[in-house]
């Protein structure tokens, strides 16, 4: 199903799209390309559920993964607006009895700012080698263990060391997921009610810590030989250091803690709309400077590691190109992120672009020869 308004886009994308769904390299997609505010290309194509055989629709729910905190990070910028918490307080000023140590027994303090940029010292167990301190203290990633709650997790955080002291590193973690609970307590509500108020109600936008639709979610997918495999409970999959471990039942687990870094799920069309937002100033969720925040170095000389085709900074929520390399058709300026469900996404400010692209496949639609592709098509497709 495709609504292709750019016929360069049609000649350049398709042929990419099909490729993949042919090779069993994603089980099914929806690619959604904005320009200057307006929908340019979208097709929804292969399978939802390829045991039913029931198709990907524009509609499709997806599992957005780390698509959350972006929109999450947007919702404690308009908080911050309001007055109600601070970038440069501490975080236990609202949890308290958070107070993870360093190696070597120290226990250092940590901002909001830093839980907004990755730079708290925290870490993913995903990315930690077998045996490593939050694998030892089953923390969770926010994916797996269905029925773990907030407060729980944050504990079994904080008995775990710091990866680094505050400040000094850019590291991936679960800060996020920390930053969710300084949400509730700094809102007075419930996180998803948070997020709902402040960013997906005013864009009027289906995203939601909730199935809304169980009968349009995807059933997710895990690589393999000779094609994708249907998730099982959990599922793990090898990943830079470790393993992701995925839970699929976790989204319909009402016990299960609003993860701020991973829980989401929404349609392609709504985080579309989302990312065109925070392109074009931030009405109506954010003023212009807060929207300028997100998508602006906010970490100094520190680099993002897990990006390296460039110079990559972090904003509030977002990876953003300070300096592109040879290898990558963005350019600067451009903000991006991925879901490890088999999303990834872009926004080139300087093209006035947003693509957004979902999948059910993880990893292959988040990183590497798919949505490289994909972007590669897009560039192309624009300059015919």
């Amino acid at each position: 199903m495709s609504s292709n308004l750019h016929p360069g886009l049609a000649r350049t994308l398709d042929p990419v799209l099909d490729a993949a769904i042919a090779a069993a390299q994603i089980v099914g997609t929806v690619v959604v390309v904005a320009q200057r505010g307006k929908i340019i290309y979208r097709r929804a194509t292969g399978l939802a559920d390829r045991e039913a055989s029931r198709p990907v629709v524009p509609e499709t729910l997806f599992r957005y993964a780390s698509l959350t905190k972006p929109i999450v990070s947007a919702a404690a910028l308009a908080l911050i607006e309001a007055g109600k918490l601070h970038l440069d307080e501490l975080v236990t000023r609202w949890l308290p009895d958070f107070r993870p140590r360093l190696a070597d027994g120290t226990t250092p303090t940590i901002t909001v700012r830093q839980l907004l940029t990755h730079t708290a010292g925290l870490d993913y167990g995903f990315m930690q080698a077998e045996g490593g301190s939050y694998l030892r203290a089953g923390v969770s990633d926010g994916m797996d263990q269905p029925g773990l709650s907030m407060e729980e997790n944050l504990r079994r955080i904080a008995g775990a060391p710091l990866f680094a002291p505050p400040g000094t590193v850019w590291h991936y973690s679960l800060a996020l997921d920390v930053l969710g609970a300084v949400l509730e307590r700094a809102g007075g509500a419930p996180l998803p009610e948070l997020v709902r108020r402040l960013v997906t109600g005013p864009l009027g936008i289906e995203a939601d810590f909730q199935v809304t639709a169980r009968d349009r979610l995807a059933v997710p997918y895990a690589d393999a030989t000779p094609r994708p495999i249907r998730m099982g409970e959990p599922e793990r999959v090898p990943f830079v250091e470790g393993h992701l471990v995925f839970s699929p039942a976790r989204a319909f687990d009402a016990r299960s803690y609003p993860s701020a870094g991973t829980s989401m799920i929404g349609t392609a069309d709504a985080f579309v709309r989302f990312l065109e937002a925070i392109r074009a100033g931030g009405t109506p969720i954010l003023r212009a400077g807060s929207a300028r925040a997100m998508t602006s170095n906010q970490i100094g000389p520190l680099a993002v590691e897990l990006l390296t085709d460039g110079i990559w900074r972090s904003g509030f929520g977002f990876a953003v190109l300070e300096k592109p390399d040879a290898t990558t058709p963005f350019g600067a300026g451009t903000f991006r992120w991925g879901g490890v469900y088999g999303n990834a996404f872009f926004v080139d400010p300087s093209a006035e672009l947003v693509v957004v692209g979902l999948s059910n496949t993880a990893v292959a639609g988040m990183i590497g020869p798919f949505p490289d592709a994909v972007q590669r098509a897009v560039y192309a497709g624009l300059t015919e």
